[in-house]
C-alpha cells in the first residue's frame, strides 16, 4: 500500500509526464503480403470471405482441399486457435498458422470427409476492422452427430480486399451449450 501511495505521489509531482501527448501513429502502409493470390470473389466482402472459409475446409471423403485458396484468405502470420477443455476441466488453446492447420487437420478432412456450415452470425465493424461471431455446425461423413460451436473471426480490409487476421473457435460440449443469441432466429 505504501509503495502504491509513493508511486501516485511521484506521478502527481511530475505533471509534465502526465501531459505528454501520445506518440503519433505511424502512417498506414500498403499491405504487401506474400501469399497466393485470392480470387476477387472470395475477398470482396465480409460475407464472401466467411463463405470462402467454410467452403475451403468442406468436402466429401477423398476430395482434396484447395489449400492455396485457404492461404490466400489469411494474412501470412494469421492465427487459427482452437480452444478446448482439458481433462482437469481447465481451458487450453493451440496456436496455429494456416500451414500448421493444413498439416495437422488437412489429412483428416480428406480421409474422413468433413463439412462445416454457418448457422448464424453477428458482425461488428469499425472502419477497416471487423469481428465476426459465426455459429457453425460441422459433420464428419457417415457420422450422424453434428458438432456445433462458435468461430470468432477478426478481419482487416486493406482498401482493396478483406483478410482474415485470426480465427479462434470453441465447440459446444456437455457443459457448454450455445446460447439462444448465437443460434438462428426462427
Amino acid at each position: 500500500m505504501r509503495a502504491t501511495l509513493m508511486l501516485l505521489a511521484a506521478l502527481a509531482a511530475a505533471p509534465a509526464f502526465a501531459q505528454q501527448p501520445a506518440p503519433a501513429a505511424p502512417p498506414a502502409q500498403p499491405v504487401n503480403f506474400n501469399v497466393p493470390a485470392a480470387a476477387d470473389a472470395d475477398v470482396a466482402s465480409i460475407d464472401a470471405i466467411i463463405a470462402a472459409l467454410y467452403d475451403v475446409i468442406s468436402g466429401p471423403v477423398g476430395q482434396a482441399r484447395d489449400w492455396n485458396r485457404m492461404r490466400s484468405l489469411f494474412v501470412p502470420t494469421g492465427r487459427l486457435m482452437p480452444v478446448g477443455v482439458r481433462p482437469d476441466g481447465s481451458a487450453g488453446m493451440r496456436f496455429l498458422e494456416p500451414n500448421d492447420y493444413i498439416a495437422t487437420s488437412g489429412p483428416f478432412l480428406v480421409e474422413r470427409g468433413f463439412t462445416e456450415k454457418e448457422l448464424a452470425r453477428r458482425t461488428e465493424q469499425f472502419g477497416n476492422i471487423a469481428h465476426v461471431f459465426s455459429t457453425y455446425e460441422g459433420t464428419v461423413a457417415g457420422d450422424d452427430h453434428a458438432m456445433r460451436g462458435i468461430n470468432t473471426i477478426q478481419l482487416m480490409h486493406d482498401g482493396k480486399r478483406w483478410w482474415i487476421v485470426s480465427l479462434m473457435w470453441q465447440a459446444e460440449n456437455e457443459t457448454l451449450k450455445l446460447p439462444a443469441q448465437y443460434l438462428p432466429k426462427n
